[in-house]
């Protein structure tokens, strides 16, 4: 009896540390992006903050409960908003693979937040998210993934989580279009000053650069008011926009509200009507990217729309005195979810044009 037993025993043990090995295998991880991030002990800014995580720590992702996710911390679980850190999934079966087609052109997403990487490989960071229906062209072939674009994306995808496409891409509207992009403030000028120290002129400049990246990638023609940190005048920004041929004027501010530290939104202004369209279409762009608070698109008397005689918007793209929006302004992931919402919209205009 005592050998039948140990016999038991043994095997239950082995059981259940395959079932624990197996479960943690396949555990989503959850990356933050966010430097000195609150880590609660519920899904809310009213549960008590018992630790922080800084930008690049990864955790076990246990759930995820409407925008807070819970991770598996070293003893027990904390949660995190959800807008701090990326989640990559578990790992994909490799038995399925598509068939080789050279003559394919364009491929259409299968699942919703389908993974865009930035190499042909798991080992690649994870650069953006596909919706499920997204259609894409391709650009190469790699292996068992295909380096794809659209008119809001780039990266590279696994084959199996895609459908071959006889589509082309719709949206050509970016081929010879001349975009000015204009980064707010400069040098001397630091703009808005965040919660946390920040300066809009850098946050602006990165949003620029990462805007002028996706815009050239889809053919335009791009050129920016400021080149590095340095200070240009407003009139100076506006004459640049008039004397070149500018199909689109989009210049790039953050808000900021001291007094008011919880205040949170996107705001879109346009000085002449026939600039609302496209005011509108590149708002929608953001709020449907970003799903940040919708403060709407207005007429704004500015002085670089105001003097501009060509297509021009003004984006207030966040506040930076909310010290939680500060912060994700500040990652990587959140900054390519707003160029893409303003390439989505400004590619909508320039279609409605054509």
């Amino acid at each position: 009896m005592q050998i039948r037993k140990t016999i038991l025993l043994a095997f239950t043990a082995f059981i259940a540390s395959f079932v624990f090995i197996t479960g943690n295998a396949h555990a989503d991880e959850g990356i933050v992006e966010g430097s000195s991030l609150n880590i609660r002990n519920g899904p809310g800014t009213e549960y008590e903050s018992i630790g922080r995580a800084d930008t690049g720590e990864s955790f076990p992702v246990v759930q995820q409960v409407n925008d807070w996710v819970e991770i598996e911390l070293q003893h027990g679980t904390g949660w995190v908003s959800a807008e701090f850190i990326t989640i990559n999934e578990s790992a994909i079966n490799d038995t399925t693979v598509l068939d080789e087609d050279p003559d394919i052109s364009s491929i259409t997403i299968k699942y919703q937040n389908t993974q865009l990487r930035e190499g042909p490989s798991t080992e690649y960071d994870i650069v953006n998210f596909a919706e499920k229906g997204a259609v894409f062209d391709i650009i190469s072939t790699t292996g068992e993934w295909y380096e794809v674009v659209n008119e809001t994306q780039t990266g590279f995808v696994l084959k199996e989580l895609v459908e071959k496409s006889d589509d082309k891409l719709r949206n050509k509207g970016f081929k010879n279009k001349t975009v000015v992009i204009d980064a707010g403030h400069g040098g001397r000028d630091v703009g808005a000053i965040g919660a946390n120290g920040s300066f809009e002129k850098d946050i602006a400049s990165l949003t620029a650069q990462e805007l002028e990246q996706a815009l050239k990638l889809l053919g335009a023609n791009v050129l920016l008011t400021r080149q590095q940190d340095e200070f240009i005048s407003l009139t100076s920004r506006v004459t640049y926009s008039n004397f070149v041929d500018t199909d689109a004027f989009i210049s790039l501010h953050y808000n900021s509200v001291p007094e008011l530290p919880n205040v949170s939104g996107i705001e879109t202004f346009y000085y002449a009507k026939q600039n609302a369209s496209m005011a509108n279409y590149i708002h929608d762009g953001i709020i449907g990217a970003t799903g940040g608070s919708d403060r709407g698109a207005h007429e704004g008397d500015l002085l670089v729309l105001r003097l501009n005689m060509k297509p021009s918007v003004l984006l207030e793209l966040g506040f930076m005195s909310n010290p939680e929006k500060e912060a994700l302004l500040h990652t990587n992931g959140y900054q390519k979810k707003l160029v893409s919402g303003i390439v989505d919209g400004l590619g909508k205009y320039f279609n409605s044009t054509n």
